[in-house]
């Protein structure tokens, strides 16, 4: 009993890790001057913490989308960048919002600790898209980003959310306990992690109304050089499941 309670004080003793927030500043400090497309929007935290968001309106626009990028990166990013700059092309108004980030060397084993602050700023950035009145939101999420969401999901089962892309997950999620739509979109020469997964995560999807998986041929986890199709699979996917 005496080793459980000292191995109990010295578990709690540790550090927990937490978003960096100087690294984060940083980030925010080198895109924001460059955004071309869109505009930076400010959230706040309980916490007091703001965070950058990039919004961009579209014309007479069908949903709002939230996207979320995966670990230790930010809201204009490899893959974002098409997705936020251009879905609003086709009627979808983004807004892509910067999860925390740890250390420039940090596993994705080591960021179960920030979930629930990347739940709240996803609920933060979800809040602001309906305040903005679109009646509709969706999730686009990548990677990391996709657990994210999916703990968010999990967080606010009642969730104002209408259609959920996951990009590239590296693990099974629960897709079977969501409400609405999803796509489970992946690439053929994936990470390994992704593509040992992918029939799990389609058995989760298997019964789902206006749910499907979806393998993109030739394109990696980045979807380097493969952007145009990451784009219309997801524009073609929202204009059906919405």
């Amino acid at each position: 009993m005496r080793l459980l309670t000292t191995l109990l004080a010295l578990a709690l003793s540790l550090p927990v890790a937490a978003a960096d927030y100087a690294r984060e500043k940083r980030w925010a400090d080198e895109i924001v001057p460059a955004v071309m497309t869109g505009d930076p929007v400010w959230l706040e935290l309980a916490n007091s913490h703001k965070f950058l968001t990039l919004y961009t309106e579209a014309d007479n626009a069908k949903a709002g989308v939230v996207v979320i990028h995966g670990l230790g990166v930010h809201p204009d990013w490899g893959l974002i960048a098409p997705l936020r700059q251009e879905l609003p092309e086709a009627g979808y108004a983004t807004l892509s919002a910067q999860m925390p980030v740890l250390r420039a060397d940090a596993k994705g084993d080591e960021y179960p600790p920030t979930f629930d602050e990347a739940a709240e700023r996803i609920h933060q950035a979800v809040a602001f898209l309906k305040a903005k009145g679109y009646a509709k939101v969706a999730l686009v999420s990548h990677s990391l980003g996709s657990r994210m969401a999916a703990h968010y999901l999990k967080k606010h089962t009642d969730a104002p959310v209408a259609a959920w892309v996951s990009i590239g997950p590296s693990v099974a999620l629960d897709y079977g306990k969501v409400k609405f739509p999803v796509l489970d979109l992946y690439g053929e020469n994936d990470l390994p992690a992704v593509l040992n997964t992918a029939k799990q995560r389609a058995a989760e999807l298997r019964g789902k109304p206006k749910s499907m998986q979806k393998m993109t041929p030739k394109s990696d986890h980045f979807f380097n050089g493969h952007e145009a199709a990451l784009v219309k699979t997801v524009r073609e996917y929202l204009d059906q499941a919405l």
